[in-house]
């Protein structure tokens, strides 16, 4: 693809400027997308985000590296190497959302598991974002010298600062614009086009006359290709995602909605079981939930006084189900993150059916937010007999925090004299793991009972002021000689 010398410009050089910055501006902000786009999706599929953030970026960082060192090759040709790496990200961009999910849905498991080329493929999508990201500032350094000529100290200070911007609306723009209005895939493709536009609009519009005449015919056809699969994906994701969700589901999907805080799936009800799937990890299924839930509840509540209690997650209402079951049960309040998981628990049929319209009674108050948030926000006079924490288990959580001491702490401050809190510590065959849990609690001072229920392989800790009393229903595990807590504390809420 041929690029001629030096030519002059369309427009006064003060308008040619400008215009390069609108376009590191978008670049900047599409880059971004991409970026986050890819830990929610990892996040989604894995848990943890933490981790995956941290895998992402550092990928992202490293490769943006490479794609500088690289753009070195392509400064004698920089108008021509800027729109073919605009195009390329583009496409790479714009697709990696579809892709990803693809390969979650046909090989990766029902319970939310990836396999090892899924988890390859990500770091293949970070590392070839990071390289097309990585190329375009050295690019850009070139083309806004071209059109007019300032000190490299200057030149690079407005590049910077016009990609540092963008960058913040691209920020802004993912979780706040084009998660609610579009979700993730149809943001992704959107992203894609808006910078295939972009970056063809600047090289074919301000900077054609440095292409030769089959260097612009190449790179309209470059761009015309990249729109036409973004916009021939964009027509079929609706098709894409029922046959995704089918894959990864089943075919009975009663449920598909993305509320403000995760993806919700629900299959089943009537004569099939009941399955509730948040963000694609089985949260609920009909078939065991009920032995579930009764050693959660159960145990707990038996040994000693209940008359208030507190249901942190469970905005399905099912673990409030067996709370209800108890006598001398005065009140109950819950916390859930998800304001669409409790309107479902209330309205759907299928899962009203199962938690026995336990939302709906006059015992029960609910409300939603950061659980953080809202333990901090519970006045000190009132203190709560039970802490039920019907959370997701420490290996399918999205993030380690609501294992953390700083989270028992907050427990433990709205905790009575007498009072116990019941803890999902995991599978007991994961014993670092779940005695990390258990240490966790024991950690801001209460006393500590380990026990699995009669049946399944979940296990769960008690921690008390007083040694729990469990009662002869559960099998009491003895931990080893030594355990040592989870020392996470939430970044809200340094220790």
């Amino acid at each position: 693809m041929g690029e001629r010398g030096r030519a002059p410009l369309p427009v006064r050089p003060g308008t040619g400027r400008f215009l390069v910055l609108v376009c590191v501006f978008v670049c900047a902000a599409c880059g971004l997308v991409y970026e986050l786009e890819l830990v929610a999706l990892a996040t989604y599929f894995l848990g943890d985000s933490v981790t995956q953030a941290s895998v992402v970026l550092s990928v992202m960082v490293f490769a943006m590296g490479l794609g500088s060192l690289a753009a070195k090759r392509l400064r004698p040709r920089a108008a021509a190497g800027f729109g073919l790496v605009e195009a390329a990200l583009a496409l790479v961009g714009g697709c990696s959302a579809m892709a990803l999910y693809a390969v979650f849905a046909w090989t990766g498991g029902r319970d939310g598991a990836w396999t090892e080329g899924a988890r390859w493929l990500l770091v293949a999508f970070s590392l070839g974002i990071g390289v097309l990201i990585g190329a375009e500032v050295p690019l850009l350094m070139v083309l806004i010298q071209r059109i007019r000529r300032q000190d490299a100290g200057g030149a690079v200070a407005d590049l910077f600062a016009a990609d540092y911007v963008g960058a913040l609306v691209g920020g802004l723009a993912f979780p706040f614009l084009l998660l609610p209005l579009f979700g993730q895939l149809t943001g992704a493709l959107l992203t894609g086009v808006v910078n295939a536009v972009a970056g063809g609009a600047l090289v074919l519009g301000l900077l054609r006359r440095d292409l030769s005449v089959r260097g612009r015919r190449l790179l309209l056809a470059a761009d015309v290709v990249v729109l036409s699969l973004l916009g021939a994906a964009w027509a079929h994701v609706d098709d894409f995602e029922r046959a995704a969700r089918q894959a990864m589901f089943g075919a009975h999907v009663r449920v598909a909605e993305r509320t403000a805080v995760q993806e919700v799936v629900l299959t089943g009800g009537g004569r099939r079981p009941l399955a509730l799937y948040l963000d694609g990890r089985l949260r609920v299924s009909g078939r065991d939930e009920a032995r579930y839930h009764a050693a959660l509840v159960g145990p707990v509540l038996r040994g000693g006084p209940h008359a208030r209690v507190l249901v942190l997650g469970g905005g399905d209402g099912l673990a409030v189900r067996e709370v209800l079951r108890r006598p001398g049960v005065r009140r109950v309040d819950v916390i859930d993150t998800d304001p669409g998981v409790v309107r479902l628990a209330r309205t759907d049929p299928g899962l009203r059916a199962l938690n026995r319209g336990a939302l709906d009674d006059a015992r029960v108050r609910v409300s939603t937010g950061d659980v953080f948030d809202r333990l901090r926000e519970v006045p000190r006079g009132r203190a709560y007999d039970v802490v039920i924490c019907d959370l997701p288990g420490p290996g399918r959580a999205p993030s380690t925090t609501p294992y953390s001491q700083e989270f028992y702490g907050l427990v433990g401050r709205v905790l009575a004299a007498g009072g116990r809190v019941v803890v999902h510590g995991g599978d007991v065959a994961d014993r670092d793991r779940f005695w990390t849990v258990a240490a966790s609690v024991r950690s801001v001072g209460l006393r500590v009972v380990a026990y699995r229920g009669r049946e399944g392989a979940a296990g769960f800790v008690v921690g008390g002021w007083a040694v729990p009393r469990l009662g002869d229903t559960v099998r009491t595990l003895h931990p080893p000689h030594r355990y040592a807590p989870s020392t996470l504390v939430h970044p809200r809420y340094p220790g």
